[in-house]
């Protein structure tokens, strides 16, 4: 055999063993920790986030054969992953504008991101499937310079706002106490006692609506419950994961939660709930799935 031909017969190889070792998942690439990607949209910039910058991303989580179980827009701080294949890692491969679909460990993701258990209907060895789209990507002197600037603008805003909620408290003569975080619950209909602890996976419909009644979000109206992991980041809201632990199954309740635990001093990051504005929840919780509640009885702090 001469020199030229075992030249080509090792890049034949090559080739072959490059098509098998991306064939798993046709039309993605493999990062050296395991994570799978497909680029879907191109943005302008080449610019990538960096560990410590602020990203506002539309994301969804799916399971492989795309079932969605949650989708919304959210801002964090991007930090260094701790494993290989960690979401983290997923946020520094995009540029503003770009979007991308990410094959990851589910069992990493829940067990080490999110540090809880696997919900019911992922088994331990499957993967799962994350789209992110990239809105917005800031450096963190550039957050905090916009928020400075921002909260003088309305620095008044949060008196307005207590005014308002006291209107509104009076109009329906509600005659119940907030509780020390300001969260006010009312009761519609009782549930079966079953109370919700850290780790469980809750289903819910909620109804999100202003004081003035006008509708901001409903999944009746989408006929798709939120299903998610209790007590655990990127989730709900403070005062929707309060009002969820002061819930037992089965239960109907409307909450109003001013924006200390809502969504405060800037408004959702959707733009569609203003800043210091206080909100109505109308909370079913259908079902909660018992995680692993040995070492977080002590955790459920709303009796």
């Amino acid at each position: 055999m001469n020199k030229r031909t075992f030249l080509l017969l090792i890049i034949i190889a090559f080739a072959f063993s490059s098509c098998n070792y991306f064939s798993k998942y046709p039309g993605f690439k493999k990062t050296k920790t395991g994570i799978y990607y497909k680029l879907l949209k191109f943005g302008e910039s080449t610019d990538k986030a960096k560990s410590g910058d602020y990203v506002t991303v539309d994301i969804k989580y799916k399971t492989l054969d795309d079932s969605t179980f949650f989708e919304g827009r959210r801002m964090l701080q991007i930090t260094d992953f701790t494993f290989a294949g960690a979401i983290d890692e997923c946020f520094l491969i995009l540029s503003e504008g770009e979007m991308a679909t990410f094959i990851i460990s589910a069992n990493d993701f829940f067990t080490k991101t999110l540090e809880t258990t696997l919900p019911a209907f992922i088994n331990e060895s499957d993967p799962m499937k994350v789209d992110i789209d990239v809105v917005d990507i800031q450096t963190e002197q550039e957050y905090f310079m916009e928020k400075e600037a921002f909260l003088h603008w309305i620095e008044d805003f949060g008196d307005y706002e207590k005014v308002i909620l006291r209107q509104y408290i009076d109009q329906e003569k509600f005659e119940i106490k907030p509780t020390e975080s300001g969260l006010y619950h009312i009761t519609m209909e009782n549930g079966n006692g079953n109370k919700v602890f850290v780790g469980d996976t809750v289903t819910v419909h909620y109804e999100g609506k202003f004081l003035n009644g006008k509708f901001f979000d409903s999944t009746k109206r989408r006929n798709s419950a939120f299903q998610f992991v209790y007590g655990r980041k990127w989730q709900v809201i403070k005062g929707m994961e309060e009002a969820i632990g002061r819930m037992s199954e089965g239960e109907k309740a409307l909450f109003i939660i001013p924006s200390q635990i809502g969504f405060g001093e800037t408004g959702s990051s959707t733009g569609i709930i203003p800043p210091y504005t206080s909100t109505l929840f109308e909370v079913e919780l259908v079902e909660v799935i018992p995680g692993t509640r040995e070492k977080n009885m002590d955790l459920n702090k709303y009796d």
